[in-house]
């Protein structure tokens, strides 16, 4: 991806730990020395690679109400039969494996996310890709929810993206004129600059 060909070694270091043969191994999820579907049903599973300041994954979800019900009902069988196949999974919550496995297949990027990052694109929600992607969404979050509900909440979530976005835009374009007037202080020459320029301003 360009946003990772464009970083320098020490920040690509950390997404090659996951993002090269790790992806194609079993054992990434399903853990080595079990090999237990069981265990690989857990949302903390995702969690040893979907975390961190480069992508929140884990951090969202586990805040998230869906995150709160799962921590609080995840070791009663009742609410939470891992010991099913995602396919006939009726949990009280979704996992991250609910969601993103839906059915119980194997690609995790057939269910993607709907966002970029932080200021990295600007992207037409409108475009024919972002309408493919909500519509998937809606199907999986109408198991639990009203199509409605899962619209809106889309709906909402692309004006917050959007706003996010100018927001930082502006924020940047103040630093750049700061500096461009003698007011700015440059970092230490001994702290470089991060791949996206986040911490030239002091």
């Amino acid at each position: 991806c360009a946003w990772s060909i464009e970083r320098p070694p020490g920040d690509t270091a950390g997404c090659t730990f996951c993002h090269t043969s790790s992806e194609e191994r079993c054992s990434t999820c399903h853990q080595r020395h079990q090999f237990d579907p069981v265990v690989a049903r857990h949302s903390e599973q995702c969690k040893a690679c979907h975390w961190g300041k480069d992508h929140r994954d884990w951090e969202a979800y586990d805040i998230s109400i869906h995150g709160v019900v799962y921590q609080v009902n995840k070791w009663n069988p009742t609410e939470f039969d891992f010991s099913k196949k995602l396919s006939d999974a009726d949990y009280v919550g979704p996992t991250c494996q609910y969601c993103h496995m839906r059915g119980g297949h194997h690609n995790v990027q057939r269910l993607s996310t709907v966002y970029t990052s932080m200021g990295m694109s600007n992207a037409d929600r409108g475009a024919p890709l972002w309408k493919e992607k909500r519509d998937t969404w809606v199907s999986v979050c109408d198991d639990c929810h009203s199509p409605r509900f899962a619209r809106e909440n889309l709906q909402a979530m692309d004006e917050a993206c959007k706003d996010a976005g100018l927001k930082y835009t502006e924020t940047f374009k103040v630093a750049e004129n700061l500096m461009l007037d003698g007011m700015g202080e440059p970092m230490p020459k001994d702290l470089a600059p991060d791949w996206s320029g986040q911490h030239i301003w002091s």
